[in-house]
């Protein structure tokens, strides 16, 4: 047996400023989620009956949802889910949904339902509309379009919105540096407090919140130099925080980088931002995320690279951990690589862990 990578697993810990809990997270191309304590060591992992539709995450009844792979849907499109699972501590699925054209974002809201982002493919009108983009470098199916729809726990459709009737298209061209398979690769989906949902497109470099009684843009922000951003989310000092991926062709040179920023929807204005130093030496081109901890710490997920870290407000790291789990087969996507699309950081008195794992963290 070789012996350990000294590159992987927890490669720094500072004790006294990182914040204790237990982090999620599910390799993309390996059919498992682990949940890891502060030395990296795992200590809970369920197995999943296909791959991921990009990640898995702990309601607060401790019980798994994710997004699973199924084979029948829109073909030739990332990040496809198209099942629904909620799995308990112990690995039992106890409630199931499938709509083949799920795909990237899925949240279970408060009230019990659940809402997720999917493809509908466009009639030839509504094609016809889609601005922006490179012509020619169409889907062979034509162009598919996002739709937000929310279910109930037996699946009832409650509401539902589309991207490219319920507002204003031409407002948020499609990036001039992509192709025009569907409008507009929207890859997060998040429910805030007041019931509107913040959707975030990674091809119209445009992250916006939809009014869920009328159905209107409310607020949106559109910045190229972001570079398709994901995992947007609305913190609870009402502050919007994100990854920016870094990667449109409006900021490519040799010192590109990512960051995650938090802005104030209010002006749009940049209230805090991590990145690297050089900016070159913390990038991913694609996927990644980011958690706004207890602490006022923030996790980060480097996903491309398969690193998770922490950071305090000053951007000083006090934990770094890169994923030893490596796709080793042959998978059409992920081979030879350790990516993540998301991890989460759990307190161990939460109520997702509370009982189930030890309290005391070192």
């Amino acid at each position: 047996m070789p012996p350990p990578d000294p590159r992987n697993g927890v490669l720094y810990h500072d004790a006294e400023n990182a914040t204790p809990g237990y982090t999620l997270f599910t390799p993309l191309g390996l059919y498992q989620t682990y949940l890891i304590d502060m030395k990296g060591e795992v200590v809970h992992s369920w197995d999943l009956p296909n791959d991921v539709g990009n990640y898995a995450y702990l309601l607060e009844n401790g019980n798994l949802l994710a997004a699973i792979r199924t084979e029948e849907g829109p073909q030739g499109l990332p990040a496809k889910g198209g099942r629904l699972l909620e799995m308990d501590w112990n690995g039992n699925i106890v409630w199931e949904f499938t709509d083949h054209a799920q795909h990237h974002d899925f949240r279970r809201r408060p009230d019990g339902n659940t809402v997720y982002v999917g493809w509908e493919l466009l009639d030839k009108e509504t094609q016809s509309k889609v601005p922006g983009g490179i012509e020619g470098q169409e889907h062979p199916d034509g162009i598919y379009g996002d739709y937000i729809r929310e279910i109930d726990k037996e699946g009832n459709t409650v509401w539902e919105w589309h991207a490219t009737t319920d507002m204003d298209m031409s407002r948020f061209p499609l990036s001039p540096t992509v192709g025009r398979m569907e409008y507009a690769h929207a890859n997060t989906i998040f429910p805030c407090e007041n019931g509107d949902f913040i959707i975030n497109w990674r091809y119209n470099n445009t992250m916006l919140r939809v009014d869920r009684d009328t159905k209107k843009v409310s607020w949106f922000l559109n910045e190229p130099t972001y570079g398709q951003h994901h995992d947007v989310q609305q913190l609870k000092n009402g502050n919007i925080l994100f990854f920016a991926n870094g990667v449109d062709v409006n900021i490519h040179g040799p010192e590109t980088g990512s960051a995650v920023v938090e802005v104030d929807p209010a002006t749009n204005e940049e209230v805090w931002r991590y990145e690297g130093s050089p900016r070159r030496s913390f990038m991913s081109w694609f996927i990644s995320g980011c958690q706004r901890l207890s602490s006022g710490n923030t996790l980060i997920c480097e996903g491309l690279w398969g690193r998770l870290f922490e950071v305090t407000p000053n951007g000083e790291i006090v934990w770094d951990y890169t994923s030893p789990y490596i796709v080793d087969y042959n998978h059409p996507a992920y081979k030879d690589s350790n990516v993540i699309f998301r991890c989460y950081r759990y307190s161990p008195t939460s109520s997702e862990i509370s009982g189930r794992l030890p309290t005391e963290l070192f």
